[in-house]
């Protein structure tokens, strides 16, 4: 192991984790984080952890599964059948209630959204051919939404792949894309209109409740 990565596995435990605060209040919405030890920051949440990193320690950042949240081995296997990949972080280090991940520098289509900022067609072609090649690993791309993937540079990237094992049907790329083409495409992308994260958050719970309504209707 590098002396680098040794170091921040030992600020990690020494001073992110024995005064961290996060739970999961609700399997459906990103996890609470209370407490962040200064100079760490928190970068983001999920549904299952949040993420972290140090400012001494740039390249790196600090996936924090929260208590009785399960699948940070899988998410673990999940990288290590994905290798090095430009679209896709690089799972350096694993515990069982942490990941230390390669950091992705960018902007979440769904910031994107609220902040007006253009999501150019190679950003949705980028994020089509990083799940093919997930899926040539044998992987089942799950769960790729606006707040699972960025664009930097004009280019996507894939921030989540921890449910990407699951062999469930999952539709949510596919419909992003046909939203982006449909409506985004056409019309947002010349308006640059900033969407509040209300409307967001709304559009957000409302493809959730369609989504299980349309699969318990008869075809």
């Amino acid at each position: 192991m590098p002396p680098r990565l040794q170091e921040l596995i030992l600020c990690i435990h020494q001073t992110l984790l024995p005064t961290l605060q996060i739970q999961s209040d609700d399997p459906h919405h990103p996890v609470v984080v209370g407490f962040v030890a200064k100079p760490w920051r928190c970068l983001g949440a999920g549904n299952y952890a949040a993420v972290f990193y140090h400012p001494d320690y740039p390249e790196q950042v600090v996936k924090v599964y929260a208590p009785g949240r399960g699948g940070i081995q899988e998410e673990h296997e999940v990288y290590r059948r994905l290798g090095i990949h430009p679209a896709f972080s690089e799972c350096y280090y694993s515990e069982d209630t942490f990941l230390v991940l390669k950091r992705l520098r960018g902007v979440t289509l769904y910031d994107c959204l609220h902040r007006g900022i253009q999501i150019p067609p190679q950003v949705i072609e980028d994020i089509d051919k990083a799940l093919a090649y997930a899926r040539r690993q044998g992987l089942s791309p799950h769960d790729v939404h606006g707040r699972n993937v960025m664009q930097a540079e004009g280019r996507g990237l894939v921030v989540d792949v921890s449910d990407f094992l699951h062999q469930s049907p999952c539709f949510a790329w596919e419909d992003l894309k046909r939203a982006y083409w449909w409506f985004y495409y056409p019309v947002f992308r010349r308006l640059r209109l900033r969407v509040p994260y209300r409307i967001l958050d709304w559009v957000r719970s409302g493809y959730r409740w369609f989504r299980r309504v349309w699969r318990r209707s008869p075809r």
